[in-house]
Parts: structure tokens; C-alpha cells; sequence
């Protein structure tokens, strides 16, 4: 089994939109059952919290339901738990640098480095931001998300 972590800084936008949109295109590639995926945060101070009901909204209006997720902080076993972390900015990807065990390390990337014409490689965190950041990000997860599931069919499968 191919284990994928999103991760972002509360889990509660950025990394639950991620999971979600991940999950939706390895289940319509009929692959669901292949992936052990997650998501966390490098904080935990939401932790137990359901995603933001903005971040549930626009996954709902594109078909996916992220309401049962709940948010956790990433645990030093999730490095060696996870084949790959994807993490949604660059405060993220330092965060866990610093944490993480060096032979680990090559296991984190920007999740956005799977699709670089959209945003660049960040992930704008939209929690403060216009509600139509929401959308603007689900998207670019949606586009991230296939082209990652592209990459690791031609790993795996």
C-alpha cells in the first residue's frame, strides 16, 4: 500500500481539500484501495476539529464530502509512517525539515510542484482570505492531486 500525508498548518483547509480531492481521483481511477492517505497539520491547535465549513463547502459543491475528517498535528511516526508528505507552502516544508529524521527527509515536497502553472509551488492558505480562495484552491488541489496520481501509478502500479 502507497501512503500519501497533506499536510498544512491547522489541517483544517489546505491539506483536508487536498486529501479530499485525492481520495476522489484515486476512487475514480479505481485505486482507492491502494493508498493509505491522510492529512495533518504542523500545528494542533485544531486538533479533533472538522475542516473549516468553507473548505467542506467547496468540496461539497464539487462532489466530495471532507466532514468526517478531523484535524491532527503531524506525530514524528508519520515520517517513517508516509512514503510521501505533501506539504501546501514553504513555512510547511521547513517546519517539517526541522523535524524530520534526515533519512526521511527526501519523503517531503510542495504539493503544488505536481502542478507548477497554476499557482507556482505554494499553496495560498485561504482561511483569511475571500471566500472565493476556497475555490481557487480546491482547484489547484484537484489539479495537483491528478498529476501526483499520475506520478505514483507510474512508480507502482
Amino acid at each position: 500500500m502507497t501512503s500519501v500525508l497533506f499536510v498544512c498548518m491547522g489541517n483544517i483547509c489546505r491539506s483536508p481539500m487536498a486529501e479530499g480531492a485525492f481520495r476522489a481521483v484515486a476512487k475514480a481511477d479505481g485505486l482507492l484501495d491502494k493508498f493509505q492517505i491522510d492529512s495533518a497539520g504542523t500545528i494542533g491547535y485544531h486538533a479533533g476539529s472538522a475542516p473549516d465549513r468553507r473548505a467542506q463547502a467547496t468540496a461539497k459543491k464539487n462532489g466530495i464530502d471532507i466532514s468526517d475528517q478531523r484535524s491532527r498535528k503531524v506525530t514524528d511516526n508519520d515520517f517513517a509512517a508516509f512514503q510521501h508528505i505533501l506539504v501546501m507552502d514553504r513555512e510547511n516544508l521547513s517546519d517539517l525539515m526541522e523535524r524530520c529524521p534526515p533519512e526521511y527527509s527526501d519523503r517531503i515536497r510542495l504539493f503544488l510542484t505536481y502542478a507548477p502553472d497554476l499557482l507556482g509551488e505554494e499553496m495560498p492558505d485561504p482561511y483569511y482570505g475571500a471566500e472565493n480562495q476556497f475555490d481557487v484552491c480546491f482547484e489547484a488541489a484537484v489539479v495537483a492531486a491528478n498529476a501526483l496520481l499520475a506520478d505514483l501509478k507510474k512508480q507502482y502500479f
